[in-house]
């Protein structure tokens, strides 16, 4: 249990840097993921989830 409340926390961590340091880019990136189809945000967030997985299982 205490993994998954780190994983949380290092993902808080690296999002929040990179709304620090780009603060543009990241309004310019969420402007472009509103013009998207959802079928294609579902298909890169499904690709997301399955390389996490795939990921975690590699390493434990």
């Amino acid at each position: 249990m205490t993994e998954i409340i780190v994983a949380i926390g290092l993902l808080l961590v690296i999002e929040g840097l990179l709304y620090a340091l780009f603060p543009t880019s990241m309004k310019k990136m969420m402007a472009a993921a509103l013009e998207q189809p959802e079928t294609s945000l579902r298909q890169v967030g499904l690709i997301a989830a399955i390389l996490g997985v795939v990921i975690i299982y590699l390493i434990k």
